[in-house]
């Protein structure tokens, strides 16, 4: 085990964009494979809504963001690395960081469109073709990514870690994102010891009303209520703070819809037509439970990639905790 391998291990770095998997394990599975050729991919897609943790890092730590990347270069030996941008990043910063580059074998690329376009195996097929579209797991992209050859892929903030961890400067923290009815957003490091609870108070963002969070960026991140923040954040860094009486979850719910419904890749039938079929359902106010919970099941069970199986997480969370008939009748 090499060098840099070890700290990750000994640091027990996770990789921050959502899925928790250890950076080392990931890292050393990629080492390992026999094929000479080898690559990597930043992914700073951050297509969540309302989530801006990696642009801060970006933004204000560009030169410690490309040094994890030539880290990961050095430490595969890859032939080439892509930074991999949404359009607002790639306009507003890719300047900034070309002068960290310098002469490193890394090409900045700017995202496909939709928010399936930050998928690992969909940014593959964009970075090759220049088209969006994901492609089928088994084989990870560890061992088949670009162009068929092993490729490693973590996000802006696990990139941004691995130089702090390599310098002996990681703290165990993380990057949180904290937006929506709070008198203090942006984005804060913390700890990845803290409670949500104690993160929305220590960066004064803990309501005296009534609320509830969204958990994992605000498209798909889940539904969670006061009473279930004592646990520590985990998955994508992000809050989203609602008002529960100020909030109408008809037109939360008609939002989320018409975002996943726009930003799917319209590969397979579940996902393209089940996501039309729940916002044509949710934005007509017409709502049949039954019906809606039937198209949450087809979705999480034969959608061809995570977005369709995902996709039903902040509706149902929303409605099974919010008691949805309750509040339908008082609404309407």
């Amino acid at each position: 085990m090499s060098e840099i391998i070890s700290k990750l291990k000994e640091a027990n770095l996770l990789g921050r964009g959502g899925a928790n998997f250890p950076v080392w394990q990931k890292w050393e599975a990629v080492v390992k494979n026999s094929d000479p050729e080898k690559y990597i991919v930043c992914n700073g897609a951050e297509g969540e809504p309302d989530v801006h943790k990696d642009e801060y890092i970006i933004r204000n730590y560009p030169n410690d963001l490309v040094d994890g990347i030539k880290i990961a270069i050095n430490e595969i030996s890859a032939k080439k690395a892509y930074l991999y941008l949404n359009h607002n990043y790639y306009n507003d910063y890719k300047d900034i960081l070309l002068a960290s580059i310098g002469n490193a074998p890394i090409e900045i690329i700017e995202k496909g469109r939709g928010y399936i376009a930050g998928e690992e195996t969909a940014i593959c097929t964009f970075i090759e073709h220049g088209y969006v579209s994901p492609r089928q797991k088994p084989p990870f992209i560890s061992d088949a990514g670009l162009w068929g050859k092993p490729t490693l892929l973590n996000n802006v903030e696990t990139f941004y870690y691995v130089s702090k961890v390599d310098k002996g400067e990681y703290n165990g923290k993380r990057f949180v994102s904290i937006e929506g009815d709070v008198d203090n957003s942006g984005t804060f490091e913390k700890s990845i010891d803290l409670t949500i609870t104690e993160i929305l108070k220590d960066t004064n963002n803990y309501p005296d009303f009534d609320f509830f969070v969204q958990v994992g960026g605000g498209a798909e991140g889940l539904i969670m209520l006061a009473s279930e923040l004592d646990v520590p954040l985990s998955g994508c860094g992000a809050l989203k703070i609602f008002n529960t009486k100020a909030t109408d979850i008809f037109a939360l719910m008609e939002y989320w819809a018409d975002f996943l419904n726009c930003g799917n890749c319209d590969k397979c039938v579940p996902c393209r037509e089940g996501l039309y079929r729940i916002f044509e359902m949710i934005k007509s106010r017409n709502i049949d439970k039954e019906k809606l919970f039937d198209l949450f099941d087809v979705l999480e069970k034969t959608s061809f990639c995570a977005l369709g199986r995902g996709a039903s997480g902040p509706f149902k969370s929303l409605i099974l905790k919010l008691n949805f008939e309750k509040y339908g009748k008082e609404k309407h």
